[in-house]
């Protein structure tokens, strides 16, 4: 039998973790630890690309530990770790930076995006940015990568390191596919951007139901229901998006009738979505607080991973020592 394919995948230490998050990303994760040798990483040493508080980190790493454990990522079926308590990332890192041309960086989306935000503090970290995410990726000799949309960039950036590893070393790093689930992008409560904490248009997976219902009972739908009388066009509406996620089709059927019909109005509708949505979310919220009052646990199974982890990455960077001449 032929071992599994495996796959990589980045966590942002970014505080609580949202449906966007969960359906765009850990939803995909979790089904593809039955096919896959799957690596997930809290990318730590990328979060300190930018501006932020030395203070505040260990805990938003600790509650992305918790979150994406609780959500699902099962230290029994996956490796699951701190990108930083692996130091053979950053040591890849350098290896990728003497073969990488300086102008490929400067060309990024995302660089671009960031340090326009961050004039005071353009790091040499924010360029080389995507060096890392490369290295996380083929350290691992990573067959795919589940990635959302706005990442694709950065994929083909990594295969672009590694065919120019390969061109000027030999043949050693493979070049990853991309693997992207449904619901790739889950827009925000304003139904007009990318669902997010920095605009405050999230839902958070570990939000409490009434928290959750004061959040959806205001949030925009289809405009032209300006009355409860007025039919609507689901498919305009941001609401029958997420119902698209966690509501049966026959369910769908109806409210579709509903909505067009004006048989039912928003907040019926939403009522719908919110006990369609707890269903989901109230399991990962009661995993959530079992973790938190077994802090040991989830220490032991980061350790662990990280042990496994950097038995990979040892001697990946060795091959990729050697046939540089290093060692």
């Amino acid at each position: 039998m032929s071992p599994r394919k495996r796959i990589l995948s980045g966590i942002q230490p970014s505080g609580t973790i949202h449906i966007g998050n969960y359906f765009g990303a850990v939803e995909n994760w979790v089904r593809l630890m039955a096919d896959y040798d799957c690596f997930f990483t809290i990318v730590d040493l990328h979060a300190i690309t930018v501006t932020y508080d030395p203070k505040l980190l260990p805990q938003r790493v600790w509650d992305a530990a918790l979150d994406n454990m609780a959500a699902g990522l099962d230290p029994a079926r996956c490796t699951i770790f701190i990108q930083s308590h692996v130091p053979e990332h950053a040591e890849l890192c350098w290896l990728l930076n003497c073969v990488t041309p300086l102008g490929e960086l400067g060309r990024m989306t995302q660089f671009k995006e960031k340090s326009e935000r961050e004039r005071e503090n353009v790091t040499a970290g924010l360029l080389n940015y995507p060096i890392l995410q490369a290295a996380d990726i083929l350290i691992y000799k990573a067959d795919a990568v589940p990635v959302g949309e706005d990442q694709a960039q950065h994929l083909e950036f990594t295969r672009e390191v590694a065919r120019r590893f390969n061109g000027r070393f030999g043949d050693y790093f493979p070049e990853p596919a991309t693997l992207i689930g449904r619901g790739a992008r889950v827009m925000g409560l304003d139904g007009d951007s990318k669902m997010s904490k920095s605009m405050d248009n999230f839902i958070g997976v570990t939000e409490e139901p009434d928290a959750i219902w004061e959040k959806l009972r205001p949030a925009k739908t289809d405009e032209a229901r300006k009355r409860r009388t007025d039919p609507g066009s689901p498919d305009k509406c941001n609401i029958f998006g997420y119902h698209k996620l966690v509501t049966p089709e026959g369910e769908l059927r109806e409210i579709v009738a509903g909505c067009t019909g004006a048989s039912i109005g928003c907040i019926d509708c939403k009522k719908i979505l919110h006990r369609n949505l707890m269903k989901v979310l109230d399991p990962i919220r009661e995993r959530r607080r079992d973790l938190a009052l077994h802090p040991d646990r989830v220490r032991e199974a980061l350790d662990e991973g990280a042990r496994k982890a950097r038995a990979v990455a040892r001697e990946t960077l060795d091959g990729a020592k050697k046939l540089m001449g290093l060692l």
